[in-house]
C-alpha cells in the first residue's frame, strides 16, 4: 500500500509538496479521522481507510482522520502559516524523510547527507621548520583568503622541553551563501574551533576542527598533517580529510551541502598557494633556513615537576598517540598514497572533489582487495564514466573486474593469437598517433566483409579479437604518456565507410556488433578519445539508427562524421591528424599496412556443425562460474568420484558479501538425479530431509570467507561418492542456525535489490598422481590485473588430507 501524506494522493503536486515540505512532515493530524492510502499502481478512484498504525521510534500511535475527497491545495496550518503557498509548490525541496516501518509514514526521522573529502599527498619542497614558519603566518588573519575572517587563541600549552606545542583557536569564516539563505539561518559568519599539535622532535603538525555554529544541525570535522616526506627529509607532505554531516537545515540541505561543498574545495584549492605565497615571503625577507629543534637541558625542578601529577586538560590530553593517535593514523605517509604532483604528471587535472573520489575508490580498492589494485589510469576511466558519482563507479568497477577474470582477459595479449584469416580479411590495425599523441587505430569496415567473417570463424573469435585490440590499446596510451611525458589515456578510431551497403545491415551481424558495443562500453569506458567517420554513404543512417541507441552519450560526442569527401580540407582530419599520418587511401601521404579486406570465400566458411562445436568450445573454456548466495539458500556443486585416490582443487574469489565454505561427502546423489562422472550439478542440492551424519557428512571444516578475498585449495578423497561443494551466507556470530529460511531472511530477500552475496569460483577434480604437476587449479594467481592478492597464508588440515590457500 502506498504512504498517504496529509491525504493528498501520491504523485500529485500536493502530495509532492508535502513530502518535501519540512511543515508537511511536522504537522499532526486532526483526532478521530482515519488514515487514507492509496494502493500502488492506482492514480484515481476512491481512496481506501487503514486504521491508525504506531510510529516504533516513538511509541505514540498516529492519529487517522476521516476519508473526505484528496485536497487539491491547501496545506496544514502550522504556527501561524495557514491557506496555500505557490513558492512552495515550484521550489524544490528536500525529499520526505524515510519511514520507520515499510508502509507507515513516520514525524521522527531526520534528513541526513554525508559527503567526504579526502586530498591526495601534497608536496612542498621545502624543511619542515621553513613550512611551519610560512604556516604561522596565516594567522590571526589571512588576507589571501577572504572567508577567512580572523582568529584568537583559546589555550596554548608548551611540553617541559619546548618539543610539543599546543594550540587551540576559534576561526570565524565568512558565509559565502545567497543572503535569502543566510538571513534564514540568522548569521552572517561560522565559527570553526581548531586544535593544532605541532611535535618538533617527531616534526609533525597534526590539526583538527569542528564547527561550532549549528553543530546541532550541520556536523563538519577536519584532519590535517604536516610531515616529513619519507623519501627526503627536507620537504614536507600535507595532507586533508574532511566530512560534512548534514542532519538538517531548515528545508536547504541540498543547498547548504552545495554550497558548502564548493566553498571548501575552493578554499582546498587556495590552501597551497597561500602557503607558498609566505615561503616565497620568507625567502625574500632572507629566511631561507631554520634549525632543527633541539632539546634544551632541563633543570633539576623542571624534571620534578614533570614528573609529578599533570592537569588531565592540559597538554596530555593532545599529546600525538592519545587524543589524536588515529589522526596521526590516519593520515601517515604511505606507500600507497597519491602525490599531487604524479596526478598532475602522469593522470592529469583534476579538481579537488575528483582527486578525492579517485583517492577513496583507490583505498576502498586496497581495503577489500589485499595486494595488487588496478592502475591509476584505470580507476579514473570508470570515475570518468561515471561522472566522479563513487558508487555508481564503484559498482562498475567492481562487475568489470568480475568480468575480466571469468574471461581471463588479463592473459589475452600473451595468449591471443588471431587465425591467419583473420589477419587477412580483418581490415583493421595501428597506424602511429594523432596530432594530440593519441594512438591511432584504422578500420576500414566498409571493405571488411562482417558476415563472411562472422560464419569463417564465428562470432566469439571476433569478439575476443575485438577485446585484444582494446587491449593494446591501452598498452599503447601507456606508452605515449612514458613517451611524451604527460597523460595520454585514451586512443583515436579513424573509421573508413566506403563500400558500406546492405550487406552489412545482416541481422545476426548489427547483433553481434551491438554486443561487442556493450562489452567495450562496460569494461573500457574513456577510452575512446575521438571516432573520426569518413566517407560515410547513405545506408549509415540506417546504421547509425539501431546502433546509437547502445552507445554512451559521452561516448556520442566524440564521434566526428564526415559524408563524401568533406574530410579533405580545413575541418577534416587535417585538424586531428598530421599530413604526414593520413593514409594514402584518404589522399595522406603515409602509407597504410592496414589488410584491405575483401570477401571471405565460402570455402573458408563453417558448416553448422561446426560453429555449434566452436560456440561449445568457447563456453568449456570459460574458466570460472559466478553465483549468487541468498539467505537461507546456499550455492551447491555436487561431483561424482568414483575412484577412493582423487584430488578435487577449487579456487574462488568472494565479489559481495561474507560467505562460509564448506565441503560434504554423500553416498546418494542428490535431488537432480544421476551425473555423469566429471560433470557437475549446481543449485541447492542437499535435501531438507538428509541428515547430518547419517545421510551425508561433513570432510572439510567450514570456513569463513570475506568480500574480497581469494581462496584456492584441495582435499585428497578417501570414499567413492558424491561430494558437495557449499557456499552458504555467513550469519553474525549472536544469530542463531537454521536450515530453512525465517521470516526476517524472507523480508531481507524481498527487499534486497539483489543477490546478497556474489562469488566467482572454479573447480576441478584430478588423479592423484596427476595433482603434484598440475597447476589447473591455480589459474587465478597467474592474473597479473584482477588478481587482487599479493600475500597469502596457508592453512592445511591433516585429517580431510587438505590445504588452502587465502589471500586476505
Amino acid at each position: 500500500m502506498a504512504r498517504d501524506v496529509g491525504g493528498a494522493r501520491p504523485g500529485s503536486p500536493l502530495s509532492r509538496v508535502l513530502e518535501s515540505s519540512p511543515l508537511g512532515r511536522s504537522f499532526s493530524r486532526p483526532s478521530g479521522l482515519p488514515r487514507l492510502s492509496w494502493p500502488q499502481g492506482v492514480q484515481g478512484g476512491t481512496p481506501q481507510a487503514r486504521e491508525p498504525r504506531s510510529c516504533p521510534a516513538s511509541g505514540a500511535a498516529l492519529r487517522a482522520r476521516r476519508p473526505r475527497e484528496p485536497v487539491s491545495a491547501q496545506l496544514p496550518s502550522r504556527e501561524g502559516f495557514q491557506g496555500t503557498c505557490p513558492r512552495l509548490r515550484s521550489r524544490r525541496l528536500p525529499r520526505a524523510r524515510a519511514p520507520c516501518t515499510p508502509g507507515d509514514f513516520c514525524w521522527c526521522s531526520s534528513v541526513n547527507m554525508v559527503q567526504r573529502y579526502q586530498s591526495p599527498v601534497r608536496v612542498y619542497k621545502y624543511p619542515f621548520e621553513l613550512v611551519m614558519a610560512a604556516y604561522e603566518k596565516r594567522f590571526p588573519t589571512c588576507p589571501q583568503i577572504p572567508v577567512f575572517l580572523g582568529s584568537e587563541v583559546l589555550r596554548e600549552s608548551r611540553s617541559p622541553d619546548g618539543a610539543v606545542h599546543v594550540v587551540e583557536r576559534s576561526c570565524r569564516l565568512r558565509v559565502d551563501a545567497p543572503r535569502l539563505l543566510r538571513k534564514i539561518a540568522g548569521v552572517e559568519h561560522v565559527v570553526f574551533v581548531q586544535t593544532n599539535v605541532l611535535n618538533w622532535k617527531e616534526r609533525t603538525l597534526l590539526i583538527e576542527a569542528h564547527n561550532e555554529t549549528f553543530a546541532n544541525r550541520v556536523v563538519v570535522n577536519e584532519h590535517c598533517s604536516y610531515t616529513v616526506h619519507p623519501e627526503n627529509e627536507d620537504w614536507t607532505c600535507f595532507e586533508q580529510s574532511a566530512s560534512l554531516d548534514i542532519r538538517s537545515f531548515f528545508g536547504f540541505e541540498n543547498a547548504l551541502e552545495k554550497i558548502a561543498m564548493k566553498q571548501y574545495t575552493a578554499n582546498v584549492k587556495r590552501g597551497k598557494e597561500v602557503i607558498e605565497h609566505y615561503l616565497n615571503e620568507l625567502i625574500s625577507q632572507g629566511t631561507s633556513h631554520i634549525p632543527r629543534w633541539t632539546p634544551a637541558p632541563v633543570r633539576e625542578e623542571d624534571a620534578r615537576n614533570q614528573a609529578g601529577p599533570r592537569d588531565p586538560g592540559s597538554l596530555e590530553a593532545h599529546r600525538p598517540g592519545s587524543a589524536l593517535g588515529p589522526s596521526l593514523e590516519a593520515v601517515s605517509m604511505d606507500g600507497d598514497k597519491l602525490d599531487a604532483d604524479y596526478i598532475e604528471r602522469c593522470l592529469g587535472h583534476l579538481t579537488p572533489m575528483q582527486e578525492s573520489c579517485l583517492i577513496q575508490l583507490r583505498h576502498w580498492l586496497q581495503e577489500t582487495h589485499k595486494g595488487k589494485i588496478p592502475k591509476d589510469e584505470h580507476i579514473l576511466r570508470f570515475l570518468r564514466a561515471r561522472d566522479f558519482h563513487l558508487d555508481k563507479a564503484r559498482e562498475m568497477l567492481c562487475q568489470s573486474l568480475s568480468w575480466r577474470k571469468q574471461h581471463q582477459v588479463d592473459l589475452l595479449l600473451q595468449t591471443w593469437q588471431p587465425p591467419a584469416l583473420l589477419e587477412e580479411f580483418y581490415a583493421g590495425g595501428w597506424h602511429y598517433q594523432d596530432i594530440d599523441g593519441r594512438p591511432l587505430y584504422i578500420l576500414r569496415l566498409g571493405q571488411m566483409d562482417t558476415k563472411g567473417l562472422m560464419k569463417a570463424v564465428g562470432e566469439e573469435v571476433l569478439l575476443r579479437h575485438v577485446l585484444s585490440v582494446n587491449e593494446e590499446g591501452q598498452k599503447r596510451c601507456e606508452g605515449s604518456t612514458r613517451q611524451l611525458g604527460r597523460p595520454i589515456s585514451s586512443w583515436t578510431c579513424l573509421l573508413d565507410l566506403e563500400g558500406l551497403n546492405m550487406r552489412h545491415l545482416w541481422r545476426p551481424g548489427v547483433k553481434a556488433l551491438l554486443r561487442m558495443i556493450e562489452v567495450v562500453e562496460d569494461n573500457y569506458p574513456e577510452t575512446l578519445g575521438r571516432l573520426l567517420i569518413v566517407r560515410a554513404p547513405r545506408v549509415f543512417p540506417v546504421l547509425w539508427t539501431l546502433i546509437s541507441p547502445f552507445i554512451n552519450e559521452n561516448t556520442r560526442r566524440k564521434f566526428l562524421i564526415y559524408s563524401g569527401s568533406n574530410y579533405q580540407g580545413p575541418g577534416g582530419l587535417v585538424d586531428y591528424l598530421d599530413r604526414e599520418v593520413i593514409p594514402d587511401f584518404l589522399g595522406g601521404e603515409s602509407v597504410c599496412n592496414v589488410p584491405e579486406g575483401g570477401l571471405v570465400p565460402k570455402s573458408l566458411y563453417m558448416t553448422e556443425e561446426e560453429q555449434e562445436h566452436a560456440d561449445q568450445l568457447w563456453q568449456w573454456s570459460e574458466t570460472y562460474h559466478s553465483a549468487s548466495v541468498l539467505r537461507g539458500a546456499p550455492h551447491e556443486v555436487a561431483m561424482e568420484i568414483l575412484e577412493g585416490e582423487s584430488v578435487i582443487t577449487w579456487d574462488f574469489d568472494i565479489l559481495r558479501g561474507d560467505v562460509v565454505f564448506s565441503l560434504y561427502h554423500a553416498k546418494k546423489v542428490p535431488r537432480p538425479g544421476a551425473r555423469e562422472p566429471g560433470t557437475r550439478a549446481s543449485g541447492q542440492l542437499i535435501d531438507k530431509g538428509w541428515v547430518l551424519g547419517r545421510d551425508y557428512s561433513r570432510v572439510e571444516a567450514p570456513l569463513v570467507c570475506r568480500e574480497g578475498e581469494s581462496i584456492q585449495g584441495s582435499h585428497v578423497t578417501r570414499w567413492p561418492g558424491v561430494y558437495l561443494l557449499q557456499w552458504q551466507m555467513h550469519s553474525p556470530p549472536g544469530s542463531v542456525a537454521c536450515s530453512l529460511p525465517g521470516v526476517d531472511d524472507v523480508l531481507t530477500a524481498l527487499h534486497s535489490p539483489g543477490p546478497k552475496c556474489k562469488l566467482l569460483y572454479y573447480y576441478e577434480v584430478l588423479a592423484s598422481e596427476d595433482f603434484r604437476g598440475s597447476m589447473s587449479s591455480l589459474e587465478s594467481c597467474t592474473s597479473g590485473f584482477s588478481q587482487l592478492s599479493a600475500a597469502t597464508s596457508s592453512s592445511s588440515s591433516g585429517q580431510s588430507h587438505s590445504s588452502s590457500l587465502v589471500s586476505r
